[in-house]
């Protein structure tokens, strides 16, 4: 099943659905019956993007679909800002194809926004040579009624980085998937990511890293808010195959549920297939922390804000490990603005 053949054959048929394991809490095939015309061109300019201060080179991809290329020459530091903007309610499919050469380092600030019930899938490829780096800071705010699906496929080459931080509000249905091939060697992943859901927005996140060789380390921390009657999905996958010894892979996803309706999906996995490893995978879902919202009262503050400070220091260990100053500072007012304005 692909949601981009469904969309370029106009085959709802083809859209993944419950019956597939890793879409059983994101079914498109059960929402979507019949998938939309295709989009228009754009008209006009999009709205100011998340990034839009931060000096980077741009790169658009406009509402009725298209092909973006982004490559880094061997040694050099390339700051892009990618904005993927849809308008109407059509759909479209889009393909990114990042190549980062050899020592070449790669600050990728790529944002989704739409403003109709449309139906899009962007495609990335991220290919990375010895001891490339990339650092990859994703905001994804999605119209109410849009249907947004994100598929990165990323391969690294020996001593590479791939480090990788969504940020999001979710959609009618979003899915925002990384599937890393780790080839160990000294090679580093990360990825992290923050949900903040209400209304009835969903939003799924989903990462498969496959260590294929000696001596990786991956690392990947999630944290979400929901509220309302929105949804967040967490599936992490992390397999360590045969003859991957030496393999250090920690991954953690904690939740805050903050109404009674609202729901979270968690799917964290280890597939071990190698001796010397050093594994673990935490998951949590709670509510906030009655005591502390009681001193934060005691102290004088109103609980909104009480509610809203603790939020924000819950979800802002994921905003620290962002490196990139400027993103950084950027995602913490993004972070601030939803959990306060809400």
């Amino acid at each position: 099943m692909s949601v981009a053949l469904a969309i370029r054959a106009r085959d709802a048929s083809a859209l993944p659905g419950k019956r597939d394991e890793d879409w059983r809490w994101t079914d498109l095939r059960g929402l979507i019956r019949q998938v939309p015309d295709p989009s228009a061109p754009y008209v006009g300019d999009p709205p100011p993007g998340p990034f839009d201060a931060i000096e980077a080179d741009a790169v658009h991809i406009l509402a009725n679909g298209g092909r973006a290329e982004i490559d880094v020459p061997a040694g050099q530091l390339r700051t892009v800002r990618l904005r993927i903007a849809a308008q109407g309610a059509g759909a479209h499919a889009s393909q990114v194809e990042v190549r980062v050469r050899e020592g070449a380092t790669l600050r990728l600030l790529e944002s989704h926004d739409s403003d109709d019930a449309s139906l899009a899938h962007t495609a990335f490829d991220f290919h990375l040579a010895a001891g490339a780096s990339v650092e990859r800071i994703v905001v994804a705010d999605d119209h109410p009624e849009a249907v947004n699906v994100t598929q990165a496929e990323v391969r690294i080459t020996s001593g590479g980085q791939f480090a990788q931080n969504v940020f999001t509000t979710g959609a009618r249905r979003q899915r925002l998937e990384t599937g890393v091939h780790h080839p160990g060697q000294g090679a580093i992943v990360r990825l992290d990511g923050v949900y903040l859901l209400e209304g009835k927005a969903h939003a799924d996140l989903t990462t498969i890293v496959t260590h294929a060789g000696r001596d990786g380390r991956t690392e990947q921390l999630t944290k979400g808010v929901v509220r309302d009657q929105a949804r967040g999905v967490f599936q992490g996958r992390i397999v360590v195959a045969e003859g991957a010894d030496g393999t250090d892979a920690r991954m953690g996803h904690h939740a805050l549920i903050v109404s009674d309706r609202a729901e979270v999906d968690a799917k964290p996995e280890l597939e071990i297939y190698a001796d010397d490893v050093s594994c673990a995978h935490g998951n949590t879902v709670g509510a906030l922390d009655e005591d502390a919202l009681f001193y934060a009262r005691q102290r004088g503050i109103p609980e909104a804000e009480a509610r809203a400070m603790l939020t924000e220091a819950f979800v802002g260990e994921v905003v620290d490990r962002v490196a990139f100053a400027p993103a950084r500072d950027v995602a913490a007012a993004w972070v601030a603005a939803r959990l306060r304005g809400a």
